[in-house]
């Protein structure tokens, strides 16, 4: 498969190198590839990752059959209007982001929230696009290795799109995720409550002291 993962930050790298080790082809997308390239962060990565092409995000998103949306949430519209509604028409995006908003300092609050989120903004915004909502509520080392964190956890999905979710289920098993960890919450608005949960996720990760953890739904 090939994937494009759009947002060159902890997040994206963390998710492209999981890709590329399962055997994906893997392009990860920036808005200015020379300026990306030149950082240290960044530079160390690549060279442990020689396998994964630096692009800018329209030839990154013309170029994967399936999108990660790992961009700031504030920028992701941006981010993928520059990636262009031809290379987007129909495919999946993965949408792993959250609308973070730092303009008033730490902890930051949310922008789009309650009666909208960020994966309905995308999907208004793109309509043919395929947008999954899932992982935004976990640290990035264990959306790809939910082994890291013992016992029963769960991962959330929200989307339109029967086919594109099934996709995406399938992805997070060979991420590790076990079936019964996979919660459907039902359509993208059902986003608006995973996206909710990150205030919780922070004060959490203050109070513990670390980012080790997830959440358990009993029941499920």
């Amino acid at each position: 498969m090939h994937y494009a993962v759009l947002g060159t930050g902890i997040v994206g790298r963390t998710v492209a190198a999981r890709l590329a080790d399962l055997g994906h082809d893997v392009v990860i997308g920036t808005r200015d590839p020379a300026a990306t390239a030149a950082r240290d962060e960044y530079a160390d990565w690549q060279a442990a990752q020689p396998q994964v092409r630096l692009a800018a995000f329209p030839e990154a998103a013309r170029e994967g059959e399936t999108l990660v949306n790992a961009t700031g949430g504030q920028v992701s519209i941006a981010a993928l209007t520059e990636a262009d509604a031809a290379h987007l028409d129909g495919k999946v995006l993965i949408d792993i982001a959250n609308p973070l908003d730092f303009s008033q300092g730490f902890p930051p609050s949310l922008d789009p929230v309650n009666a909208d989120s960020l994966g309905e903004l995308i999907q208004r915004t793109f309509p043919r696009l395929r947008v999954v909502k899932t992982l935004n509520t976990m640290n990035c080392r264990i959306m790809v290795d939910p082994a890291r964190v013992a016992g029963e956890h769960h991962v959330f999905l929200s989307g339109e799109d029967a086919d594109a979710k099934k996709a995406v289920r399938e992805l997070l098993h060979s991420f590790g995720w076990a079936e019964r960890s996979i919660l459907d919450l039902g359509g993208i608005e059902t986003a608006r409550g995973t996206e909710m949960l990150l205030p919780v996720w922070l004060r959490l990760m203050g109070a513990l002291g670390h980012t080790d953890f997830n959440f358990h739904i009993q029941g499920a």
